[in-house]
């Protein structure tokens, strides 16, 4: 393999890393701080893919579809936890899976009666739909570049809001311990809220980004969900800056993979994952124990 062929691997690997970082930060954000596990947080990437792909079609404006995606996803996500996920704080995780899974089911039909069952395409911008050429022979989508540098402005936002603002800093405090938190006089109800619906809209925000250079299609969300968890558990729960080190990690490892252990490739993920958990049980980094 030839420097540029490498060099085009390793941006492909960065773009999905990224993309699976801002999906996996905002179930860590879920998980952790609000200890629900979200199974539906999948449904909600397919529901971003989906919502790019109409308001593509009416605006024809893939601006406008970003923009609105984020903000119906976002609306959505303080309806869902003022109307059910409050009742599950405290709650044991079955009560919460089964919640989960319904939204699954109601998402999906919902995206059956309004898209049905036919996969669709979203054009990117016209200002980013050209190609570099690298060589001869390769080029590189400037459309990929895009997400790279869109990704890497959104984490450093989101990592100033949590290490620089007063909410990151009552985010920070619940996560380390909500109880004491409280005795101190924290209020959670609204930054539960706020918590919830910033992770649903950064899932749509990853479903969104990726339409462009994916088919639109029922259950894309499956995967990712998968891919997700993995990511939380490598990063440590709860841990935004551990999302993005296991999202890279994940990105390499799936991308390398599948050029240098093809036959094997599908595995290579929760080998690293398994190897990961031996060394550190608690994610790269998680809380460790004492």
């Amino acid at each position: 393999m030839d420097l540029i062929t490498l060099g085009v691997q390793l941006l492909n690997a960065v773009q999905y890393g990224a993309v699976l970082f801002l999906v996996a930060s905002g179930l860590t954000l879920v998980f952790g701080i609000l200890g629900v596990i979200n199974l539906a947080h999948g449904a909600f990437y397919m529901l971003g893919a989906y919502l790019a792909y109409w308001i593509t079609l009416m605006t024809g404006s893939f601006v406008v579809a970003l923009l609105g995606g984020v903000l119906v996803a976002f609306i959505a996500g303080i309806l869902l936890e003022t109307v059910f996920v409050r009742l599950l704080y405290g709650r044991d995780h079955l009560a919460q899976v089964l919640l989960s899974f319904g939204l699954i089911l109601v998402i999906d039909e919902i995206r059956q009666l309004l898209f049905g069952k036919d996969v669709h395409a979203v054009a990117p911008p016209a200002w980013l739909s050209g190609s570099i050429q690298l060589t001869d022979n390769l080029s590189y989508p400037v459309y990929r570049l895009a997400i790279c540098v869109f990704c890497l402005m959104a984490a450093l936002v989101i990592f100033f809001v949590i290490a620089r603002t007063k909410i990151g800093m009552i985010v920070r405090a619940g996560s380390e311990n909500r109880e004491m938190a409280r005795v101190l006089g924290i209020k959670f109800d609204r930054v539960n809220r706020y918590v919830f619906a910033a992770g649903i809209a950064l899932a749509a925000l990853g479903g969104i980004l990726i339409a462009p250079i994916s088919t639109v299609f029922p259950g894309m969300g499956d995967g990712m969900l998968i891919l997700s968890f993995v990511v939380v558990v490598l990063g440590g729960i709860g841990s935004v800056a551990g999302a993005a080190v296991g999202a890279l990690l994940i990105g390499l490892t799936d991308t390398f993979g599948k050029v240098f252990f093809p036959s094997v490739s599908s595995i290579l993920i929760y080998v690293v994952m398994a190897a990961v958990l031996l060394w550190r049980p608690s994610g790269i980094l998680g809380r460790q124990d004492a």
